[in-house]
């Protein structure tokens, strides 16, 4: 669903300061400090993280391995495969009598000579992480990504089969790198009568924790931030429908349905 969007197009043209690239794989070094924590210790911390897009959409933190407890993780035996990385030795973390298996990774001899003397940690797989004091969900922010949140008074109108879901005259539009306008609209001019929560929730690291609803049999079609990071409060308690699956006009005109991962 869009809006939890861990996926997303960085638009830069070119590579920041130290960096690398090989097939479609991009290598900067940051500049946060950055930390990992896992069964209430701090596995990872450094102050020279390297943003890897494996990916296109979002990057993957990999952290120097002095900056990181190895002492902690043992070795599987496994290894696994990329074409642009190279060879992936793979070891299990393990913190008391909590085990995250697999959940390292280190390429000692990557085509991509940066990766070398790095180890990557499965997102997932710790308890939390932060960037600088601040803790981070779903995936590192990009550098590439800025969010817009404007006030607007153009008509906004939402259907779905037909039946018109939401309608109002002061949405606020996010504009985000990469992808489609979203419009938020104020709950007052929803039909919350025809919105089922849902169970799903998902974290933005932009935004902050969504919750979700569903109309009918459209399963987890509309969201909403209730209280969103600092940088998106200008949509806390909005709602936003996935407009890949919602008829949806402005200023009377019928918008063509945008065509994303989240389709």
């Amino acid at each position: 669903m869009a809006e939890s969007e861990p996926g997303r197009v960085d638009r830069a043209a070119r590579l920041g300061t130290g960096a690398e690239s090989r097939g479609r794989v991009r290598v900067e070094t940051g500049g946060k400090r950055v930390r990992a924590v896992f069964g209430g210790t701090v596995v990872a911390d450094t102050t020279a993280p390297l943003l890897v897009w494996e990916v296109p959409y979002y990057p993957t933190y990999y952290v120097p391995r002095a900056d990181v407890r190895t002492d902690l993780s043992t070795p599987s035996g496994r290894t696994t495969r990329s074409p642009s990385r190279g060879e992936g030795h793979v070891s299990t973390l393990r913190v008391g009598d909590r085990e995250a298996v697999d959940a390292v990774t280190e390429y000692p001899d990557s085509p991509l000579e940066q990766l070398r003397d790095h180890v990557r940690l499965e997102w997932s797989a710790m308890d939390a992480w932060f960037e600088e004091d601040e803790e981070v969900y779903t995936h590192p922010r990009s550098p590439y990504v800025r969010l817009d949140i404007l006030p607007s008074s153009r008509r906004v109108r939402v259907e779905i089969d037909g039946v018109t879901v939401a309608d109002t005259r002061g949405p606020r539009l996010l504009f985000e790198t990469g992808l489609p306008t979203r419009y938020y609209l104020p709950k007052t001019d929803v039909r919350l009568d025809l919105l089922e929560p849902s169970d799903t929730v998902t974290h933005c690291p932009y935004k902050g924790r969504t919750e979700y609803f569903s109309v009918g049999e459209h399963t987890d079609i509309a969201w909403s931030y209730r209280t969103p990071l600092p940088e998106s409060t200008r949509i806390a308690g909005l709602v936003a429908f996935a407009d890949e699956r919602v008829d949806v006009y402005v200023d009377d005109v019928l918008q063509e349905r945008p065509r994303t991962k989240f389709a």
